[in-house]
């Protein structure tokens, strides 16, 4: 153990878990380098946040700059790096967003949807689907489904939230269309049995699945979603903390969907890594929701607002190249999958890929990620899990990474695979 290993272990709260404790010093673009100077592929990007890579050059300049000029406001005045990130992410957004307004963190900004969407419509009742991530404060933990260890001794929740199912067609044995079904039955019971739709206010729905082992929704049920909620004046509001700017292939998953939300949620990549996130909506919508119905000390820092700002910009640069790396990693991936047992379902969006790790039957293999990190590892290179057992990869690496880089990484991966299963 080194020394600062050890000190983290004597003053840092164990509740906070990190999923490497090697000491890292420096990161620029797909790399970080540790301590010791080994050098690794960063295909964590800090769960699908640092898109543009480790300081891309235009938000370091953005940032410092904005550092060197104000960095604190507090809401007590106007700044124009407030102004410019919101015009800039509003004209890259779906249509029906029009205006936003900042806050610190995906699950403040899913918070204050809910908040927005009660508010407005006069109604209490919030529709979740099962698997979703939607934060981990006391709040924003009710919304969540991903894992039920994460609403473990935090009972009672809020009231008047609603449990549906969202299609796993892998998880679940089904064709998509066939969870596509079985998900909207379960809806169609809810309102038989729980909650009228009369008293919804929204549906809160992840239109990508992080958290829950990465399942895209399908155009189909994400439509059908949109005409429930049409019919019975519910709102759908979008989270797209983690599958935002750019990381599906889109600027969001709604508009590689074409699916329009009436509250869009915001955050991680948004600033490249520094504190920010959003809640977009239309200008009617947010006129039903006057002054000082929310508020925040830091949201809509200065130097996160001239970062976000920056990395806008940025990704219009490297948005087109996104299908490119994408074809190319399912590609791989898929060639994979035929040659390792190991590999049950290769599935996701852009540059937001789940590797399903099974053993027989596809049967989640809880026992796969642990051995194979450790592999990737040691071969220089850092990956996450997401799902309920802790078995799918997440493939997330920057969306410039170079080809280089990325058949690097995708190598690293395969060769851990096949180790495991020797």
């Amino acid at each position: 153990m080194t020394d600062l290993q050890s000190r983290f272990h004597d003053i840092y709260a164990p509740v906070i878990a990190f999923d490497n404790e090697t000491e890292i010093i420096e990161g620029k673009g797909s790399w970080v380098t540790a301590a010791d100077g080994t050098r690794y592929l960063d295909f964590a990007a800090g769960i699908a946040t640092t898109n543009l890579g480790h300081r891309p050059d235009n938000v370091l300049a953005a940032a410092n700059a904005q550092l060197n000029k104000l960095w604190h406001a507090g809401g007590a005045f106007l700044y124009q790096p407030l102004i410019d990130a919101a015009e800039n992410i509003v004209s890259v957004a779906p249509d029906s967003i029009e205006r936003l307004f900042f806050m610190n963190s995906g699950a403040e900004a899913v918070e204050a949807s809910v908040k927005v969407a009660r508010k407005t419509t006069g109604r209490q009742g919030i529709v979740v689907f099962r698997g979703g991530f939607h934060g981990r404060t006391m709040g924003s933990v009710t919304f969540t489904t991903s894992k039920a260890k994460y609403r473990e001794a935090y009972h009672p929740l809020l009231p008047s939230v609603f449990v549906t199912p969202y299609p796993h067609p892998f998880g679940w044995g089904m064709t998509q269309q066939e969870a596509n079904a079985h998900a909207l039955r379960e809806l169609n019971f809810m309102f038989r049995h729980e909650i009228t739709p009369g008293e919804i206010a929204a549906f809160l729905i992840e239109p990508m699945q992080g958290e829950g082992g990465y399942y895209p929704g399908s155009f189909e049920f994400l439509s059908a979603l949109r005409s429930i909620a049409d019919e019975h004046g519910i709102l759908m509001i979008m989270d797209e903390v983690q599958s935002g700017f750019g990381r599906t292939g889109d600027w969001f998953t709604s508009q590689v969907y074409d699916i329009q939300p009436d509250i869009l949620v915001m955050g991680k990549a948004i600033a490249n890594g520094l504190p920010l996130s959003a809640v977009g909506s239309s200008i009617e919508l947010f006129d039903k929701f006057p002054p000082n119905s929310h508020g925040s000390t830091f949201g809509g820092n200065p130097v996160s607002c001239a970062a976000a700002n920056a990395v806008v910009d940025g990704i219009r640069d490297v948005l087109p190249g996104v299908a490119e790396r994408s074809d190319h990693s399912f590609a791989r991936w898929n060639e994979a999958k035929d040659r390792y047992r190991t590999i049950g379902d290769v599935r996701g969006l852009g540059l937001m890929i789940g590797i399903d790790l099974v053993t027989e039957g596809n049967t989640p293999d809880p026992d796969a990620f642990g051995p194979i990190a450790r592999y990737a590892f040691e071969s220089g290179m850092f990956i996450l899990s997401c799902g309920p057992s802790g078995n799918v990869i997440r493939f997330i690496p920057p969306l410039n990474v170079s080809m280089e880089d990325l058949n690097r990484g995708i190598d690293i991966l395969i060769d851990s695979i096949a180790k495991y299963e020797k």
